[in-house]
């Protein structure tokens, strides 16, 4: 009976070690699944930054562009009259 108990510890113990090691493996596949959607989110937010800066800088651009034609146009009708 002795024996019997001690394998089944053993047993117990070897059963509590695979599944703690299994555990563990699932907790760090998750943790770095998480990291790449984290890493990868912040990719697509620092490209829709970058592409809404470039669109921002070119209706800047196209903004002071019409801005000093209208001035051009208005300095030219005052030195018309």
């Amino acid at each position: 009976m002795a024996s019997f108990k001690k394998s089944f510890e053993g047993l117990k113990s070897t059963s509590h070690s695979a599944a703690k090691g299994v555990t563990d493996t699932a907790v760090q596949a998750a943790e770095e699944a998480v990291q790449q959607v984290a890493d990868s989110s912040k990719e697509t937010v620092n490209t829709a930054a970058e592409e809404t800066s470039r669109q921002t800088q070119a209706a800047i651009g196209k903004a002071a562009g019409k801005a000093t034609d209208t001035i051009k146009e208005f300095g030219q009708k005052m030195e018309s009259k």
